[in-house]
């Protein structure tokens, strides 16, 4: 990195955790600057992205540097401080939204082709798709995860215990998955011995279509092919849907749609379908003229026929006859297939889980849910933990353990990174994967309709993420256990390289191998005793488990410490989850409320200071972190966290007293004096000001604030409504 890259890189991102930093970001930088610590910035927002990628559509003025790319290279640098807010996965519908958004404000950006035909047409959709889903996240993990409850936050959590649902063993609520023919069971699985190129192509009865060309891998890597069958996938929703209403429960289908940007926004337009399956039959060639594309979602369906008095009339009478489907809003009739983008597993089903089995009907009241997550891949892992609760009742947070994760996930392991190689199959066929030598690698016989992938995973990070988890069980002794199903084809790769490396490092008899089924309740029954464990997992297994066992331990996922110790060197910091952000900006914009809560910030900050510190020797570096440490104890122990009601404290009442913990731990320390001595008069102006401050920060809320844009806000109003303390702003600067 040259001298002018800034000593940490602070992401700006989308919706509240956005929001959060204009009001937050200049708090880092005062108190920065005293340890000659610069913080700079990089848009990775999905408004950034997409204004990035689009040059030669806009003025001089409004262009702007690919910062994706250009944080893609800084992440390989050894000095590399990333400290990483989470952005959106866009999903088509949210990916329409900002496009939209932006050419209100005068970006003459095209629009987004959903059925392109020109080749001109070809060409954007191809831009647009590159920006959906987690386009961000591969790039910069350049490093596997070591995600972790921060030891102030389990200490809180287990003082003052969130609310948990009770589990009744006659619940009716359970997973549904596929009987077979999905990804896990036509998995099969490779280990390249030397480096190679592939092509993807389709045979069919009218020749071979190339499906993707020059696919490179380097020895070592893992490769896999697996295909969902559509016909199966049909008959099981249209079993389930049956079943659901037979058994009186709610109907939920819970994916990835924005993370897995090709296959699962494929079988949530399967799953409208299904649900709309007389209409299809009957006004299928009228939907389509309409422009009516199920993946989109009901909420787009129903937008494209309201005209049309003969479409809605059966969809009214479809909707009377189907089970009361699972509500992401019943206030405003937002169901479960509205938007593809509104469900997302790894949020949606530990929250069904911590309220005791319990999802919200149409009615406004909770009830029994029927759970349909169509793939078995991870599938076992809620059905076992919803099994587990149903026995032993619920988890009690006060005295339960903690299930750390150490997550595989560098150079776009595993399936987050198969998105290119990724398609819905054209025609009955097979699809091969041929090496350049002729070498057929994989080949699977398939029909229209099929979903069919490719996932990789190389070898320096798995050998990595292995002697990671080493470290990681030498310092905490905790039960370690790798989430590894040797009937699996990829995880039966896997293991060929985990076991040797425990064996050749001498701590085999310290780690376990368990399939996911087998290691939730191993891991559940490990935390109901007040023990912790280690859970060592793919890339897909670790998000889900970072939101599951956070959101039963402290009833979020926002609060984890988590750090991606980059493969070169340097240090990505991650805040945690931000599924509730759109909530979040919803409310502050109704009420200039809002409701994030910045601990995620916090505790990565304390570690990217301290990584800095022994990165660049600065050891004034190390005294902010530690006193960052200090301030988000201060946080948890006063109560000063967000609260969720206009009128109450919220995220920027929470900033001033983190700055006040902060300055006044720093003022105190006696580590550096002349620290100390440039923050006591700034902790007095803290403390004298909290009248005038708090009283500034209350009289703000109330009233509706204007962001200037969801999407794209503007840097002026955003800043006027996130910093509204005048005495604050006068001390900060």
């Amino acid at each position: 990195m040259s001298d002018k890259t800034p000593d940490i890189i602070y992401t700006k991102v989308d919706e509240a955790p956005e929001l959060a930093s204009a009001s937050l970001l200049p708090i880092l930088r005062k108190f920065a600057a005293a340890a000659n610590v610069t913080i700079g910035t990089r848009d990775i927002s999905l408004a950034g992205r997409i204004i990035a990628t689009f040059p030669e559509y806009l003025i001089d003025a409004q262009r702007q540097t690919d910062d994706l790319a250009v944080l893609g290279e800084l992440v390989k640098q050894p000095d590399a401080n990333v400290v990483k807010l989470p952005n959106i996965s866009a999903s088509v519908p949210q990916l329409v939204a900002a496009i939209k958004e932006l050419q209100s404000q005068g970006y003459a950006l095209p629009d987004y082709p959903e059925a392109p035909a020109t080749d001109e047409e070809k060409a954007v959709r191809a831009k647009y798709d590159t920006i959906k889903g987690s386009a961000v996240n591969p790039v910069l993990r350049e490093g596997n995860s070591d995600r972790r409850a921060a030891k102030a936050v389990k200490s809180y959590a287990q003082k003052n215990p969130h609310r948990m649902g009770d589990w009744s063993a006659d619940s009716k609520t359970r997973v549904a998955s596929m009987p077979g023919n999905d990804f896990r069971a036509t998995e099969i699985s490779a280990t390249l011995p030397a480096a190679a190129k592939a092509r993807i192509v389709l045979e069919t009865a009218g020749g071979e279509t190339v499906l993707k060309d020059g696919v490179s891998y380097p020895a070592g890597t893992v490769v896999d092919a697996a295909f969902m069958s559509a016909k199966v996938l049909g008959d099981f929703l249209a079993r389930e849907i049956d079943r659901v209403k037979a058994d009186g429960t709610l109907f939920s289908l819970h994916l990835k749609a924005t993370m897995m940007k090709v296959s699962d926004p494929i079988i949530f337009g399967h799953a409208v379908k299904a649900w709309l399956a007389p209409v299809f039959d009957q006004y299928g060639e009228q939907m389509a003229a309409l422009g009516v594309n199920p993946n989109s979602g009901l909420g787009d369906l129903l937008d494209r026929v309201k005209d049309d008095a003969a479409i809605m009339a059966a969809i009214e009478k479809v909707m009377a006859e189907r089970p009361p489907l699972y509500m992401v809003d019943s206030d405003r009739g937002i169901t479960n297939l509205h938007v593809p983008s509104d469900v997302i597993v790894d949020a949606s089903m530990p929250a069904l889980i911590r309220a005791g089995g319990k999802g919200w009907g149409p009615d406004g009241k909770e009830h029994d849910t029927t759970c349909v997550i169509p793939d078995n891949c991870y599938a076992s892992v809620y059905d076992e933990a919803i099994n587990f609760f149903k026995t032993n009742g619920k988890l009690n947070p006060a005295t339960a353990g903690t299930v750390q994760n150490l997550g595989l996930m560098a150079q776009k392991a595993e399936e987050y990174g198969s998105h290119p190689t990724t398609f819905e199959i054209p025609a009955d066929g097979k699809v091969k994967m041929v090496l350049e030598d002729g070498t057929v690698l994989h080949a699977q016989k398939v029909q229209a309709g099929d979903i069919w992938r490719s996932a990789s995973t190389r070898k320096a990070p798995i050998e990595d993420w292995v002697n990671l988890a080493i470290e990681r069980q030498k310092a905490t002794g905790y039960r370690s256990i790798f989430w590894l199903d040797e009937t699996r084809a990829h995880d039966a790769q896997l293991i060929n390289y985990v076991k040797p490396i425990l064996e050749a490092k001498g701590v085999a008899d310290k780690f376990e191998i368990m399939a996911p089924r087998e290691a939730t309740r191993a891991s559940l029954e490990t935390i109901t005793k007040g023990e912790n464990t280690i859970a060592i997992t793919g890339n897909v297994l670790r998000d889900y488990l970072t939101d599951l066992f956070p959101i039963l331990e402290l009833a979020t996922s926002a609060k984890m410490l988590s750090i991606v110790k980059l493969m070169q060197g340097g240090g990505l910091f991650e805040t945690g989850a931000g599924g509730s952000a759109p909530k979040h900006v919803q409310q502050l914009q109704a009420e200039n409320h809002l409701r994030w809560d910045s601990l995620g910030e916090f505790c990565a900050l304390g570690e990217s200071f301290r990584f800095l510190a022994d990165a660049k020797g600065n050891a004034k570096a190390r005294v902010l972190g530690d006193a960052v440490d200090a301030a988000t104890q201060g946080i948890l122990d006063n109560d000063r966290s967000p609260s969720r009601k206009v009128g109450e404290p919220d995220n920027r009442d929470s900033h001033y007293w983190f700055a006040r913990y902060w300055a006044e731990a720093l003022a105190t320390q006696t580590d550096d004096a002349e620290m100390a001595a440039h923050f006591a008069p700034i902790a007095k102006a803290l403390a004298d000001g909290e009248a005038a401050i708090v009283g500034e920060l209350a009289a703000a809320q109330g009233k509706p604030a204007d962001l200037g844009g969801y999407y794209h806000t503007d840097t002026a109003k955003t800043a006027a409504v996130m910093r509204p303390s005048a005495t604050l702003n006068a001390i900060i600067g």
